[in-house]
């Protein structure tokens, strides 16, 4: 790797940068970020550049040099953060770009998208996820901004080696290369094979750059450390937290800190209580306990357990914490009042909290969808780069707290690092299909052209012995490509592919190709005449390939009769934990043993749910779709059948439906009819009544007619009548279908306002002949709304 050396170490800012040194919490910078500039600031704009260099040796600077880069030329940059959690933190951390004229603008899943925003912002901040969906949907007006990006600064490459979110970064990385040609500048803590991301963005050498341990701001000594382990998980987390005071204890006495990294939230609240008796039971001397004025800071804390620890020198953060509290707990911990901090891995991607000494007390964690797993060596690392105070400690002291059975694993990762490797062949067939489904694949040799850009390819050339070799990356990819062609996915004729409607709608949702094959096959049931009914839907999605890892606990077993009764027995354990969430979901009351893992699978069913409607819509009929919007509705908000309309009107939700289902209130029907009076009565302030009301009389309000429907019809005889339908609301898509004696006559959907449909009448050998209109809502969680006439057949 060769780098250049125009600027000294120390090199000021403002000689860098002139316009942009108030952008910067520094006035110098270090020996690291002054050998990287160059490359940085001073290079082509075609050249894209990698940088890997150790935990808090400064990389940030480096992105935010490539930004100013990036604005000075009048261009749009955008910054690619690990974790959501992190976004919001630059958001606030760059108000430093605000003062100086320049927009910065989070775009994130859990925030509503203003398109113009993001059009005239100078800084995009987003997670690889919420670019993979905005590069996936550039050709459409609300996320045509993404085309627009001069430069991608890649936080945390390394990222790439992850399980779930690696492929999402490669593909995304690779698709918008593609779209905009963005110069990238990818930064990483210390991998081993910086040469093969080089040789995948195709980073010349004078723009490569491994930093090794030299340029730690603090040398880092770290170590493998077991303990006693018992026969209970409960009893061994307190093990490894007494092995970890251990190791903590001493610097804590000598005035230093210490950062432990546990599995879970509630894991950092139980250890920081336990941690705080235990430091008193050991008399180890904590300086912050005598600080009047710290004491009554500490009283504004909103989290109670955390007003009581931090007064003791102990604190813990994690992503659940009011954001108050959160930056109150960074400020004490670097401000040094805080000694002891238990967090979850979260800090270690983000917040620049180091600490003499770090300890990884849990190496294994808990996944709702996955069960227990190890925690990712790129996490590892990662947290024990935390190690050491720039300015205030000679050296860092980092520990793996595991069982000895795992310890020669972690020895080999802390002597070796790991290399960074490509996950996209796991999932290779899912994306392959997104790509055909975006058009950027239309032939057979565009699907070589597509893996030639990807990190899986260049991995592969690197690492044969790891990877297929060429020739059998071809077999591989053929034989995916096929895959998609028997299910369904992809049309293929001569060397011509393009999508199918059923491979589109499986690239939009995200779905896994198994998960959208039973989706699909559900929605065949009605070209066999045979309904879709709520127990059907409800199994499939708890069927999903994705759940497949779940698993259920003893305890949670014993729970499913409860719920579920006998309801789908031969479901496998951890999909029938699936079914009983959603079924206690949709009743709003989920039993104790279930609610650790309940958030995260009703989330991602939620997700499921909107993918399957949208296949009713497109493979089924509207009243299936509606069915589905109106179980989406209930697992979300928890309330009845009867009363799931009530979430359809906009400022409804759980507790605003059940306070009027309550008072016989059960659709937005009777919320019209109430008025303001009425909502008033039913225990709603007089303001929220009127906004209820109005966003109430927005939604459909139906009237039908039937004309010309005679009350008897002799046999063989007949005559032409119609049926209209009137709504006095907006017009939503609605699902209109007129039957006989149950068999269809007439369908279509339409946006409804008023809408006429034919009834022909016609004496057969039947006694009676009873028409019925049935119209339903896919988009809306309201009940289907029907009507009926009866014809007599005199013979």
């Amino acid at each position: 790797m060769a780098g250049r050396t125009e600027y000294e170490t120390g090199v000021a800012v403002d000689a860098v940068l002139p316009e942009f040194a108030d952008a910067f919490p520094f006035e110098t910078f270090n020996r690291m970020q002054s050998e990287a500039l160059p490359a940085i600031v001073d290079g082509d704009d075609n050249d894209n550049v990698v940088v890997s260099a150790p935990t808090a040796s400064g990389k940030t600077a480096l992105a935010e040099a490539a930004i100013c880069r990036t604005l000075e030329a009048g261009g749009t940059a955008l910054f690619l953060a690990p974790l959501r959690a992190l976004t919001n933190e630059k958001e606030s951390e760059w108000e430093r770009f605000e003062s100086l004229g320049y927009s910065v603008y989070v775009v994130t899943g859990e925030r509503e998208l203003t398109p113009s925003r993001a059009e005239r912002a100078d800084i995009l901040v987003m997670t690889p996820e919420k670019a993979d969906s905005a590069t996936r949907k550039h050709d459409s007006p609300r996320y045509s901004f993404i085309t627009d990006v001069d430069c991608c600064v890649i936080d945390e490459v390394h990222l790439l080696d992850s399980d779930r979110r690696g492929a999402v970064l490669e593909v995304t990385i690779s698709r918008l290369r593609r779209l905009c040609a963005p110069r990238i500048v990818a930064l990483s803590a210390t991998m081993q094979n910086v040469d093969d991301v080089a040789e995948w963005l195709d980073a010349p050498p004078a723009c490569t750059f491994a930093f090794g341990d030299s340029y730690r701001p603090v040398p880092l000594s770290a170590s493998v450390e077991t303990y006693a382990h018992g026969d209970n998980a409960f009893a061994d987390k307190y093990r490894r937290l007494y092995r970890a005071l251990d190791l903590a204890g001493p610097h804590i006495e000598d005035g230093g800190q210490a950062l432990v990294f546990v599995a879970s939230r509630q894991d950092t609240v139980r250890a920081a209580e336990k941690a705080r008796d235990e430091l008193a039971e050991r008399d180890i001397e904590i300086s912050s306990r005598g600080d009047y004025e710290y004491h009554t800071e500490a009283r504004e804390l909103e989290n109670d357990t955390l007003r009581q620890s931090v007064v003791d020198g102990v604190g813990f953060h994690h992503a659940g914490l009011a954001k108050d509290d959160k930056d109150r707990v960074e400020a004490w911990f670097k401000a040094g009042k805080i000694q002891l901090l238990f967090s979850t891995s979260t800090l270690a991607w983000g917040v620049n909290l180091p600490a003499r000494c770090v300890a990884i007390r849990d190496t294994k964690l808990h996944d709702p969808l996955e069960g227990e797993v190890d925690m990712s060596p790129l996490d590892i690392l990662q947290m024990l780069g935390r190690a050491g105070r720039p300015g205030y400690d000679d050296a860092g002291y980092a520990h793996v707290i595991c069982d000895g059975s795992d310890a020669d694993r972690y020895r080999r990762l802390l002597a070796d690092g790991k290399p960074i490797e490509s996950r996209l062949a796991e999932e290779l067939d899912t994306h392959l299909n997104a790509e055909i489904a975006l058009g950027v694949v239309d032939d057979i040799e565009d699907v070589m052209a597509w893996l030639e850009t990807t990190f899986y390819y260049t991995r592969a050339a690197s690492a044969p012995d790891q990877y297929d070799d060429s020739a059998s990356l071809r077999d591989r990819v053929s034989s995916t490509l096929q895959r998609l062609v028997d299910g369904g996915f992809v049309d293929q004729s001569g060397l011509e592919i393009e999508p199918t409607a059923l491979g589109r709608l499986t690239s939009q949702f995200y779905l896994r190709l198994d998960t959208a094959e039973a989706f699909h096959a559900l929605c065949e049931r009605t070209n066999d005449g045979t309904a879709i009914d709520e127990a059907a839907v409800l199994r499939t999605v708890a069927d999903a390939t994705e759940f497949d890892s779940v698993s259920a606990r003893r305890d949670e077993r014993e729970t499913f009769g409860a719920v579920l009764g006998g309801e789908s027995e031969d479901l496998d354990p951890g999909n029938r934990k699936v079914l009983a969430i959603l079924r206690a979901g949709m009743a709003g009351t989920t039993p104790a043993e279930l609610q650790s893992d309940a958030w995260v699978i009703r989330r991602n069913a939620l997700r499921f749910l909107a993918a399957l409607r949208a296949f009713c819509e497109r493979f089924a009929a509207p009243r299936d779709a509606n069915l589905v919007r109106r179980i989406e509705a209930r697992v979300e908000h928890g309330v009845s059948s009867e009363a799931v309309g009530l979430v359809a009107i906009g400022g409804v939700g759980s507790g605003r439906a059940h306070k009027l289902a309550r008072e016989g209130l059960t659709d937005p029907a009777d919320v019209r009819a109430a008025g303001v009076e009425g909502l008033v009565s039913a225990g709603l302030s007089e303001g929220v009544a009127e906004r209820i009301l109005e966003q109430a009389r927005e939604l459909p309000a139906l009237s039908i007619e039937w004309d010309g429907v005679p009350d008897a019809i002799g046999a063989g005889e007949n005559t032409m009548a119609e049926v209209t339908v009137r709504n006095d609301g907006d017009g939503d898509p609605a699902g209109l279908r007129v039957t006989v004696n149950g068999v269809e006559m007439t369908a279509e959907t339409r946006y409804l306002g008023e809408t006429t449909l034919p009834v022909g009448v016609f004496g057969g050998d039947v006694e009676e002949l009873t028409y019925e209109l049935g119209v339903a809502f896919p988009e809306l969680p309201l009940l289907p709304v029907s009507d009926r006439r009866t014809v007599r057949v005199d013979p």
